[in-house]
């Protein structure tokens, strides 16, 4: 069973704290729930709890910052990114596309696992970015993947992806907190911390000189 969102932050703080500082220090503050209900004003609707109580532990990470904290080198974005990154993204959303294909658009997504008419719906809601303009979106639609987490790009479009970590956002960050306290890999990734004593994610296999080594 999946541990409570609140819990699985302090598992990563900590590990942050002592293995990556660089990366613990870049962790903003909470949010202002005045930018929460901002981000609820514009997308017009509730978000989901779970990142609600996410932002309102870090609202994001402070500006300028390199690293990476998900894997696939994403970085949770903060309250008023997301409402910005929610308006550039619905301006690709093909609405008269998606009515066209109804129910087929949502059944391919579930049998192929992508989507390009998906890509920019409303009710997807990205969290985090890369620095390549990739980002995580976590699904509000009242369906069956109300919830989940995908990656959207805009090439492929959105991607549902199979590992369990994806089901839902406590599940993903209870399974970084597991993989940065194990340093075990995660779907292919593995945590690494660089020079600069920042956490990013390597794909598999690494060199011997980039394993995560804790004494």
């Amino acid at each position: 069973m999946t541990g409570p969102i609140s819990e699985s932050w302090t598992r990563i703080e900590n590990w942050l704290a002592e293995y990556a500082p660089a990366t613990y220090a870049a962790l903003a503050p909470p949010a202002d729930p005045a930018d929460i209900a901002a981000v609820e004003h514009v997308i017009g609707h509730p978000l989901l709890k779970p990142l609600v109580v996410s932002l309102l532990r870090h609202d994001g990470f402070l500006n300028q910052f390199r690293g990476s904290l998900l894997p696939g080198r994403y970085r949770p974005i903060s309250a008023r990114e997301i409402a910005a990154a929610w308006q550039l993204l619905t301006g690709f959303y093909d609405k008269c596309e998606a009515d066209e294909k109804g129910k087929e658009a949502d059944n391919d997504f579930m049998k192929l696992g992508f989507s390009s008419v998906l890509y920019g719906h409303p009710q997807l809601i990205p969290i985090a970015r890369d620095l390549g303009g990739g980002h995580i979106v976590l699904d509000h639609r009242p369906e069956i993947d109300r919830g989940r987490v995908h990656e959207a790009e805009a090439v492929e479009g959105v991607m549902r992806l199979s590992h369990e970590m994806w089901t839902s956002l406590p599940a993903l960050m209870e399974a970084i907190a597991t993989s940065l306290e194990t340093g075990q890999p995660l779907n292919g990734n593995m945590p690494v911390v660089d020079e600069e004593q920042r956490l990013y994610w390597d794909s598999i296999p690494l060199r011997n000189d980039r394993t995560l080594h804790r004494s």
